[in-house]
């Protein structure tokens, strides 16, 4: 196998709006979001942290780094998935995330898993 599918992490998100912890009147936006990690490569992979850059309509940028996902630093083998469940809070009604979680092969090599841009949006504001 070619060395660049060896290690490789394929990551893919479904957000959605959560109107019962919103506070549109106080600029208060949240969101959920689910990720799926699947280990495409043919080594198993832990992943040991995360990086997000997360952008509102304003522009403004917060970045959030930390160890694992949920409390947890993930082993998968080749062909397995990990879902998670996490949220965020917005000032704006529309915003983006996009981001990569450090991973460490079984043969302790470091690479990334790209986590593509995805929107975060409430019900009926984007076309």
């Amino acid at each position: 196998m070619a060395e660049s599918k060896k290690y490789e992490v394929t990551v893919s998100v479904q957000a959605r709006y959560v109107e019962d912890q919103s506070a549109p009147e106080d600029s208060r936006f949240v969101f959920a979001y689910t990720v799926t990690i699947v280990n495409t490569g043919s080594v198993p992979a832990q992943l040991i942290s995360r990086h997000w850059i997360i952008r509102d309509a304003q522009n403004a940028e917060q970045q959030v780094r930390g160890l694992g996902v949920v409390g947890q630093q993930p082993l998968l083998k080749t062909g397995e998935r990990f879902e998670y469940t996490s949220g965020c809070a917005l000032n704006t009604p529309v915003g983006t995330m996009r981001g990569s979680y450090q991973m460490v092969a079984e043969d302790g090599t470091q690479f990334e898993a790209d986590i593509p841009e995805f929107t975060l949006a409430m019900p009926r504001v984007l076309h």
